[in-house]
């Protein structure tokens, strides 16, 4: 009996280190340590990473600030320049301590609605009436590409925005895929929105939570050339089988090869526009490697199963976990990226904490902790940011079955809530992807 009190205690201490490197990890990747490291205004010259403004040199100064950290990153960036900002936020929340000089409007996540639609048109109009001697300021963030939204086609209304929205949200797709489908239907993204700020001095300033080498993917591009085509939107929603999903007035663009294709490089929208990442995954991950090596873990970095499906994620990342245990060094492999889920009926969770019990299922009676969370601390449909699972959590789910029943069901959250086992943070104001964090001991 000492043996399994002691065994379970580990379990627990386990568990509980995964969740302090989580957490750490998250507090110091944060927006306003980015803000003070990357955006710095002395004088009226704002400095944003390499790039100098001369804000005395511009008529108008107006900023746009949309997805999960709209309202974070305005805030940091008032801090710096003060109250001679003003401009739109477009979030998901609504912010309690609105910054003085900005319209707020609540957009939908992760399908728009009303106030999408409405944010769209009043960014829309007030970069129609800025000229060649304003600066925009856009600041994007994961989320934006429900957050705000307009369809291009005047046909499509937001029901068929939102059926849209989930069709492609459930199919399984990468989010690049998604993302390529959303910007051929969309008034504001795929670089439109830079087409509207012309010729307007533009730059961006991305928190970023999409494949480093795929910035354009990012709220779907509104101010960046777009890399993708309407022939990829084609093979997509053939491959995925999305037309037969889609909505009458989406899915008649697709059948009669109607779609718009989006600005390019070289188009004059970009001739005066500058991008530059101030917070990505990867800043979150070298924290965590951070957190895990003062834990007295030997730490491995494996991304390469970012965009795959979660129950080949876990084979891959479990079986190098256990290639790379050593014989008195535990270690810690961190992931990040995301994996994909195609829900085939609905329950109550998300990726993160679908990926964790596929772990469980296979690492029953193990000395494996395993934790996948979303920095934005929400997964899916959920309450949590994401779940932890160890060697025991078969045992105290009730058996493999509570388990299997969960996952396939796509319902994780009641079962690992029950066992205290999701990791709940609320929103975090930031959105750099996920984390996944494997100890072997």
């Amino acid at each position: 009996m000492a043996d399994l009190a002691e065994r379970e205690s580990q379990f627990r201490h386990m568990r509980e280190v995964a969740r302090g490197i989580f957490l750490t990890a998250i507090q110091k990747a944060s927006i306003a340590s980015a803000f003070s490291r990357r955006v710095h205004c002395d004088r009226s010259i704002l400095r944003i990473c390499d790039d100098l403004y001369d804000l005395t040199s511009y008529r108008r100064l107006f900023v746009v600030s949309l997805g999960k950290a709209a309202h974070t990153m305005v805030r940091a960036l008032s801090r710096e320049v003060g109250d001679r900002l003003e401009g739109i936020v477009a979030s998901p929340v609504e912010e309690a301590n609105q910054v003085r000089g900005f319209r707020y409007f609540r957009g939908g996540h992760p399908t728009p609605n009303a106030e999408s639609i409405s944010a769209a048109e009043a960014i829309l109009k007030r970069l129609g009436s800025l000229d060649a001697n304003s600066l925009v300021i856009f600041m994007l963030s994961g989320g934006g590409s429900a957050i705000v939204e307009k369809p291009i086609d005047r046909e499509i209304t937001l029901e068929d925005l939102i059926a849209t929205y989930k069709s492609l949200v459930l199919s399984g797709a990468p989010i690049a895929a998604i993302n390529a489908i959303r910007k051929h239907l969309s008034a504001v993204k795929g670089g439109r929105l830079a087409q509207a700020a012309h010729p307007a001095q533009q730059v961006s300033i991305l928190v970023s939570d999409v494949p480093e080498a795929t910035p354009d993917a990012l709220a779907s591009g509104p101010t960046m050339a777009d890399s993708t085509s309407i022939g990829d939107c084609e093979r997509i929603a053939t491959q995925y089988g999305l037309v037969e999903q889609f909505p009458e007035a989406v899915a008649r663009l697709f059948r009669e090869h109607a779609l718009l294709e989006t600005p390019k490089r070289g188009d004059p929208a970009f001739a005066r526009a500058r991008w530059w990442t101030v917070l990505s995954n990867q800043v979150a991950m070298d924290e965590a490697a951070a957190a895990a090596k003062d834990a007295d873990f030997a730490v491995e970095v494996d991304n390469s199963c970012d965009d795959w499906d979660y129950e080949k994620a876990a084979d891959y990342l479990l079986d190098r976990l256990r290639r790379l245990r050593g014989p008195t060094s535990p270690v810690c492999l961190l992931s990040g990226g995301e994996v994909t889920v195609r829900v085939r009926n609905g329950g109550v969770g998300g990726r993160n904490q679908q990926f964790a019990l596929a772990c469980a299922e296979r690492i029953s009676g193990e000395d494996i902790t395993v934790l996948s969370a979303g920095t934005d601390g929400i997964d899916g449909n959920s309450p949590a940011a994401g779940a932890v699972v160890d060697g025991s959590t078969l045992q105290r789910a009730g058996g493999a079955k509570s388990v299997r029943d969960a996952a396939d069901g796509f319902d994780a959250y009641p079962l690992l809530d029950r066992m205290g086992d999701a990791v709940v943070t609320g929103p975090t104001g930031n959105n750099v992807r996920d984390l996944r964090i494997l100890l072997a001991y």
